[in-house]
């Protein structure tokens, strides 16, 4: 992978403890899929009755594990995943299908279920055949090894530039019971998700109608995942998957079957705050980043427009790099409010960076001192408030700055 020179500013002291998830279990494995050394497969293994439901990348060049899942995800019934790293088994034709075909069986052979129960994903360098013979060849010992309390290795097994795991966990109250939600992601660049980013893995004991758990998956994703951007650019392994065993159920946990149901809220809520929390540390742990950029855009003609302008904020490299220099250059907000090629009123436009007023009426504001907004910069969260003065739509999304090591970082990325 690139040469990580340093970890993320925003990297945790610690990892939040995530307890076993009935239901769950993981084990990982140095398989050398492209380097020696360092732990590069997951497999996860979940009990009989498991539903799932996911998002994956609209990219045209997706990769063989995405149309996989794609398929399976129409059954919407799950008991293995496997997930790689170093290599995205990405444009690589029909041996990239047949990879998967082997990947499969030999997760199907021991998680002791059908081949159509197994999801894969994988992640890394694109355009070069992926040697599955050393994923089936792990199988066995990854099998022998399961464990319910292995997330942090599970999300290591996953990175590839990333400096540190992403974890999120949290519990809802249903029928006077806690169930559990939580996950693992990894992502740090190549972040400009279309139905999804990067990889993501989420687990709960919930028991919950696969339907209606898909239809909440693609609303929060489009919340979250779909409201990040590193960079702009859209992966072709991009997959979201969650995964409900049910187990709760076995503690008289009753079911959610649809929305009206008295959990479904709380479930909402607490499948909501995973999936943010760990949107949110895919941008904290952008490729090179030293500051967190939350872009703000309201009075926009729809919520469409607005978000469609903030990520013109959010993906204009000019800014992003002002924004490293913690140069206060208001000027690049409004350059891209105007390429983004929806209504804004020119002369209405305010602009805003964290409490202090940049640009109002179409003009600098009266009382703008360039000091003042210069030291805000030096925040390591930065705050952009942009009101384009049309209507009622709003958005926010969530990027980073753009440094000398993001260049650095993918400059040597196959080396």
């Amino acid at each position: 992978m690139g040469k990580v020179t340093k970890a993320s500013p925003f990297a945790p002291a610690s990892m939040p403890a995530v307890p076993a998830i009935d239901g769950v279990r993981f084990a990982t494995a140095e398989a050398g899929i492209r380097y020696q050394g360092r732990t590069d497969l997951l497999l996860a293994v979940l009990d009989p009755g498991t539903v799932v439901a996911g998002v994956t990348t609209r990219s045209k060049t997706c990769s063989a594990p995405v149309l996989w899942c794609r398929k399976q995800l129409a059954h919407g019934r799950a008991r293995a995943l496997v997930v790689n790293s170093g290599n995205s088994n990405a444009f690589t034709g029909r041996k990239g299908h047949e990879a998967v075909a082997a990947t499969v069986a030999a997760a199907a052979k021991a998680a002791g279920c059908s081949p159509e129960e197994i999801y894969v994903a994988s992640t890394g360098v694109i355009g070069e055949p992926i040697d599955a013979g050393k994923i089936v060849a792990a199988m066995p010992g990854l099998a022998k090894g399961l464990k319910g309390e292995a997330w942090e290795a599970a999300a290591r097994a996953i990175m590839t530039t990333d400096t540190y795991p992403k974890l999120a966990v949290t519990e809802v109250a249903i029928g006077g019971e806690k169930v559990r939600i939580a996950g693992f992601c990894k992502g740090a660049g190549m972040i400009a998700p279309d139905m999804a980013t990067m990889l993501c893995f989420i687990f709960t004991d919930a028991a919950i109608a696969q339907p209606l758990l898909q239809q909440l998956v693609s609303v929060i994703a489009d919340q979250t995942f779909n409201c990040i951007t590193v960079d702009g650019d859209t992966s072709t392994s991009d997959t979201v998957l969650v995964f409900a065993t049910g187990a709760a159920g076995k503690r008289k946990v009753p079911a959610i079957h649809d929305q009206t149901d008295a959990a479904c809220e709380a479930f909402v809520g607490g499948l909501r705050r995973v999936m943010h929390d760990l949107a949110i540390q895919v941008v904290k742990d952008g490729e090179g980043l030293s500051k967190f950029v939350t872009v703000n855009v309201w009075g926009a003609e729809s919520a469409r427009a607005a978000r469609r302008i903030a990520f013109s904020i959010a993906n204009s490299l000019i800014l992003k790099t002002a924004i490293a220099g913690e140069d206060p250059n208001w000027g690049r907000v409004v350059m891209a409010v105007g390429k983004s090629g929806e209504a804004a009123d020119r002369d209405r436009l305010a602009i805003r960076f964290g409490p202090h007023l940049v640009a109002q009426n179409g003009e600098r504001a009266p009382d703008y001192v360039e000091e003042t907004v210069a030291a805000y910069m030096k925040n390591p969260e930065i705050v952009l408030h942009v009101d384009v003065g049309v209507g009622g739509g709003q958005a926010t999304v969530w990027t980073c700055d753009l440094t000398h090591d993001y260049v650095s970082i993918n400059a040597d990325y196959r080396s």
